[in-house]
Parts: C-alpha cells; sequence; structure tokens
C-alpha cells in the first residue's frame, strides 16, 4: 500500500470547502466514504458503525443526487427541512448528518487517543472515545449493543501493522485529526445555531 490506509482521507480534505470557506456536499460526502476502508480493519467491533456511517452517507448523496445544483451546499440540506419542518424525522438528511458527524467524532477521538496513548489496548482507546462521544447521545438499548461491539476490538499492534503501509502511520493519523476535526465541529455549529444538535436516539 502507497501511502497510509489515511492517505485518501488525507487527499480529500483539501477539496471539502469553496473558495468562499462553505463546506461542499459531494466533496464531503465523499471524504467520510475515504474513512470506511479505514473501519473494515477493525473487523467486528466497527460493524455497528461502519453500517451507520454508510447509511447515513447514502442518504445524504441520494438527495444530493436529486438536484446537485440545489444541494451544492452542505447545509442546505438542513435548511430545506427546517423550512418544511421535517428535519427532526427520523430519515431526514438533518438527522443523518447529525449522526454521521458523531460517528466520526467517535472515530477522530479513538485515532487520537491512538496517538496519544501508545500504551492502550484498542478496547480501552475505543472505550474511551465512546465515553468522549456518542455515549451520551445513546439510549440504553444503543449503549449496551455498542459497548458490546467494542469488546471485539482487534489486537492493537496487528491493527496498527495492517493500516501503516508505507507512510507514517501515527504522523497521519494526527494529521487526519487535526485536518477533520475542525470540520465536524463546524457541523456542530451550524446544526447548534439551527436546535438541531441535540437529537438523541432511543
Amino acid at each position: 500500500m502507497e501511502g497510509t490506509v489515511f492517505t485518501p482521507c488525507l487527499e480529500g480534505m483539501k477539496n471539502v470547502k469553496s473558495e468562499q470557506g462553505e463546506m461542499l456536499s459531494k466533496p464531503f460526502l465523499d471524504l467520510c466514504k475515504t474513512i470506511l476502508p479505514v473501519i473494515d480493519k477493525f473487523g467486528a467491533a466497527m460493524t455497528l458503525v461502519k453500517a451507520d456511517i454508510g447509511g447515513n452517507i447514502s442518504r445524504l448523496e441520494k438527495n444530493y443526487l436529486s438536484d446537485p445544483d440545489k444541494y451544492k451546499y452542505l447545509y442546505t440540506f438542513v435548511q430545506g427541512e427546517i423550512e418544511s419542518k421535517t428535519a427532526k424525522g427520523s430519515s431526514s438528511c438533518t438527522n443523518g448528518l447529525l449522526w454521521l458527524t458523531r460517528a466520526m467524532d467517535f472515530l477522530v477521538e479513538l485515532f487520537r487517543n491512538l496517538v496519544a496513548h501508545q500504551d492502550w489496548s484498542m478496547s480501552q482507546a475505543c472505550g474511551d472515545s465512546y465515553q468522549k462521544t456518542l455515549k451520551k447521545w445513546h439510549g440504553w438499548l444503543a449503549s449496551s449493543t455498542f459497548s458490546m461491539a467494542l469488546k471485539l476490538a482487534p489486537d492493537r499492534k496487528k491493527f496498527m501493522d495492517v493500516i501503516s503501509g508505507s507512510g507514517d502511520i501515527y504522523a497521519d493519523m494526527e494529521r487526519f485529526c487535526t485536518e477533520f476535526g475542525p470540520f465536524l465541529q463546524e457541523n456542530h455549529k451550524f446544526l447548534a445555531s439551527v436546535g438541531m444538535d441535540d437529537m438523541k436516539a432511543s
């Protein structure tokens, strides 16, 4: 593998914003897709996360493809649903963007833990990231399902060997967290500005 498993993500980040600094729908969704192969390397522990992320990308992408000009900018999905009062529906694009952003928060926190705590086991890094990000939004059912899945976390050394390729994996991981994190913060800031950043799961 040329570079590391993060190389496509790091490339994709260059195109996420317009020259005016607005988040673009297709580049953002394409960027999120480049993270799916990274999640694959976790195996069974991340099956739920991958399905959730994939489902939310598909939902947003389907809407984007219905009218690429109208939905060129990421937040137009939400603005349209706020106006039509459909934003709070479980199958809304607003809900999709919110949970996609939260799942990415979890992954950024996880990779941050792997860089900062090189003595931690994978399950320790996963558990800590879950506590800091997704747990407060999950109800009992989602929380217990998620916690059980994380028990299947792979061996840390094997995982690192698989994702390293020919590049400097820790440097790429750190860069991914530093550069991707602000996009997620921007999503939260926008969702909070329209009162949509605190929806919970059952």
